[in-house]
């Protein structure tokens, strides 16, 4: 095929389209490699020596400060050599990317595409004659043919040439696709080599999207972004109409600022349930952790004296400074959520329960004991001054947005900066595996849910200086359905293992968003519901299926 048509390059001839190029800019490596022996790769030798020498325990102390020494008084030489080369090698380099510029794409990447183009055409009607051949074979076997099992095996046989036949096409066209990038990767192959791989910023960009386009697949991107695509056109298209039914435009300054501000409180519990489903678990009492954060943050931050008790007696704080009630309302907070996270825990680390099941009976408990503890009363609102000292709007900015990315970003650091975070992954992804590596995978759950409980009560703090307080066991209800599914959507894997800071994120905005969009299109509340489901429904489905195409 290579050789019968003029149009596609063989390979002995694409070598010679490519041999001006290698030869100009391989003189030019020579000289520069001349100039770095003593200079470049001298300093790069003798850095290494030594922090070898540094490591080394070996030695004595005395004996390896002396070859430090000698070996540093041999670096500045080098490095003296190398910085007299510096403007030479610079040149030549200069000159050789400018050469690459001038005839690289034009002379040798160009033809090859164009080479590449026709082989396409090549096997695509190579592929067409051969069905076109099979079929004809097939119809003169099945003429041949009155037994319905001789009928039968001869479609099978026929279906197996099909597809054989389209995976030597599909082969066919890989290999024409890594003659292409083998062809692109030559330049920067050679690039490297002059720059010792301290690519520009628009070299790093280039083979980047060249990369991104060689391993696209269909089917990949759209298991992995699918959801994301279909969430963002009933995003537009909401955008479209609301203007048209509520006279009012969707995507304005302050709509954003109330997304992004009912989002912050959101961000916390969704950060803490992430962290368990990456051990392949759930948390059910989200909602009802909220109901009792912002009922001990009202009645210690309540303005005047609690028109309320809790068991029957009534608190009053107003004799201590605000300042201090906040922070005793944030620690109280913390360490009500923290103690049931943790003992939903222990249940699920010790004994191996799901926490499914756990966590459903921490549900049960806690809005049970806030319920007959408060009576399921509402305790009003907070002290006015409170809101502005925690989440003070800027020029009209919320500052609460700021308490979220704050969040975001310790526990980014947590999952991907430290051993607890890796482990975090490791247990999730095999916990017996983790094991018998050494990780206390019994540590590891206990410090997860200890971090969803931290992370909770920060939330409901928050929320109560939001909401300026109207704590109740009630309220909350329901956002354990819109954690998860934020974390859903946002790629965390219910299989374990598999999830990033970044999707929770978008998954947090993206169901905020949704719910604030159809809230002022005057969607009833029960249907947003419905939205909500099939939002999980899908999120979970592809999942599943990326989880069923790796097995």
């Amino acid at each position: 095929m290579a050789t019968g048509n003029e149009k596609i390059l063989t390979a002995e001839r694409e070598m010679e389209l490519r041999k001006p190029i290698d030869d100009y800019v391989g003189g030019i490596q020579e000289k520069i490699n001349a100039l770095r022996v003593d200079g470049t790769d001298r300093v790069v030798s003798l850095q290494n020596r030594i922090d070898s020498l540094k490591r080394d325990k070996s030695r004595s102390k005395a004996e390896n400060e002396a070859s430090i020494a000698k070996l540093q008084g041999e670096l500045s030489k080098a490095k003296e050599i190398e910085s007299k080369n510096k403007d030479e090698i610079a040149k030549l380099i200069a000159d050789a990317e400018n050469y690459i510029k001038e005839h690289f794409d034009k002379e040798y990447y160009e033809p090859v595409c164009e080479s590449a183009k026709y082989e396409k055409e090549a096997a695509k009607a190579a592929y067409d004659a051969k069905l076109a051949e099979l079929q004809k074979e097939h119809q003169a076997a099945m003429s041949k043919l009155s037994d319905h099992q001789e009928i039968k095996d001869e479609n099978y046989v026929y279906k197996n040439r099909q597809f054989d036949a389209k995976m030597d096409y599909q082969k066919a066209l890989q290999e024409i696709k890594d003659r292409r990038h083998a062809a692109f990767a030559h330049k920067y192959h050679l690039i490297d080599m002059l720059r010792m791989s301290k690519f520009t910023f628009g070299q790093t960009m280039s083979q980047k999207w060249e990369n991104y386009k060689y391993t696209f697949n269909r089917r990949t991107f759209l298991l992995q972004n699918g959801l994301y695509i279909a969430i963002i056109l009933i995003f537009i298209v909401l955008c479209v109409i609301t203007p048209v039914i509520k006279g009012t435009p969707l995507l304005t300054y302050n709509n954003v600022l109330n997304i992004l501000q009912q989002a912050s409180p959101r961000m916390f519990l969704a950060l803490g349930v992430a962290g368990l489903i990456l051990l392949a678990g759930t948390d059910l009492s989200i909602g009802r952790m909220v109901g009792m954060g912002m009922t001990t943050a009202t009645i210690i931050m309540h303005q005047g004296v609690n028109t309320g008790g809790v068991f029957g007696h009534i608190f009053d704080f107003t004799g201590w400074p605000i300042p201090a009630r906040m922070i005793f309302a944030l620690f109280m907070c913390i360490l009500l959520c923290t103690c049931f996270t943790s003992l939903a825990g222990f249940f699920t680390a010790k004994f191996k329960m799901h926490p499914f099941i756990s966590t459903m009976a921490n549900m049960l408990m806690i809005f049970g004991l806030v319920t007959y503890a408060t009576k399921g009363v509402s305790f009003g609102a907070i002290e006015q001054s409170i809101p502005a000292m925690i989440i003070p709007r800027v020029n009209g900015f919320p500052t609460i947005i700021l308490w979220a990315v704050a969040a975001v970003a310790i526990v980014w650091f947590i999952w991907n900066k430290t051993t607890f975070g890796k482990n975090l992954y490791a247990v999730g992804g095999n916990a017996e595996a983790a094991a018998v590596s050494g990780i206390s995978v019994f540590a590891v759950t206990i410090g997860a849910f200890i971090l969803a409980g931290i992370l909770y009560g920060f939330g409901s703090w928050l929320e109560c200086a939001r909401m300026v307080g109207s704590g109740s066991a009630a309220y909350g209800q329901g956002w354990e359905t819109d954690a998860i599914a934020a974390c859903v959507v946002g790629g965390v894997s219910f299989t374990g293992g598999i999830g990033k800071i970044s999707g929770v994120v978008v998954g947090v905005l993206i169901f905020t968003a949704l719910t604030y969009s159809l809230t002022i299109l005057g969607i009833d509340t029960n249907l947003q519901f419905v939205f909500s489901g099939i939002i999980i429904l899908v999120a979970v489905m592809l999942d599943c299926l990326k989880y069923v195409q790796k097995k």
